[in-house]
């Protein structure tokens, strides 16, 4: 199954997203769109980030700050995973219907699992490496950055892990230490950069950063006030973002 057929199943599990992408195409306004799908402006955010970052390419092109609060629009994969979605649609419906069990239902509710990982980035093995128990799973992501996820050796076998096969690393926010592009990186840490999108101050705790990578794909990171402070950031601030790979997740696609 294609990459593009897989997130459409995806999104036919989370019907609000589906509705996001489908408003930005009638609406032009990420304002506007989210408010017709029912979704708060920072949840819209949140969706488009993470549909961008499990695409191989960008579903949605946006421009910070434009008319009704931040210009939208989908782009030609977006397009096409829309019509993917509905024909999708439509072959679920007849399965549904096949099914007389609500036992069969039950079952596939389960299947359906969500998680609470901001960052949700698609890519590919590129290698699978031995340590002891443990895996290391070289993983490039799209647009050409990669990063490396320790796993047992029981997990890359139920994952079935091999070089090729799609991937998803999940990474919680309050994993990713942000630095300066000037600073050392401790040995072993995986580093990806990109610039500061935005900053998301809140009435006390971390501030959420959002960091938008050359490839399209976007992270959350939070961090700590004096951190932020100390790091100077502002919009279109070049960054980099350190994690260990015992803190990347990693899952596949139905």
């Amino acid at each position: 199954m294609s990459s593009l057929s897989s997130l459409a199943q995806l999104l036919g599990q989370r019907p609000k997203r589906l509705a996001l992408l489908e408003q930005i195409a009638v609406q032009g306004s990420i304002t506007r769109a989210a408010r017709a799908a029912g979704l708060s402006y920072k949840a819209a955010w949140d969706a488009i980030d993470e549909l961008n970052n499990l695409a191989e390419q960008p579903l949605v092109s946006r421009s910070v700050g434009g008319k009704g609060g931040g210009g939208a629009r989908l782009t030609a994969a977006g397009e096409r995973l829309l019509a993917l979605h509905q024909r999708l649609q439509s072959i679920q419906t007849q399965l549904l219907q096949s099914l007389d069990d609500d036992a069969d239902l039950q079952l596939l509710g389960r299947l359906m699992l969500r998680t609470s990982a901001r960052n949700q980035l698609s890519g590919r093995v590129r290698e699978v490496r031995p340590l002891g128990h443990n895996d290391l799973i070289d993983i490039e992501l799209s647009g050409g950055p990669h990063l490396i996820a320790q796993i047992t050796h029981a997990s890359t076998e139920q994952l079935q892990l091999a070089p090729g096969n799609s991937v998803v690393a999940l990474i919680k926010a309050g994993w990713l230490h942000l630095q300066a592009p000037e600073e050392s990186v401790p040995l072993g840490l995986n580093q990806l950069e990109g610039r500061v999108m935005q900053i998301l101050n809140a009435d006390n705790g971390p501030v959420e950063v959002r960091i938008a990578m050359a490839s399209g794909q976007t992270l959350c990171a939070l961090v700590d006030p004096p951190r932020l402070n100390a790091l100077r950031l502002n919009t279109g601030t070049l960054i980099r973002a350190c994690f260990s790979p015992v803190q990347v997740l990693l899952g596949t696609l139905p």
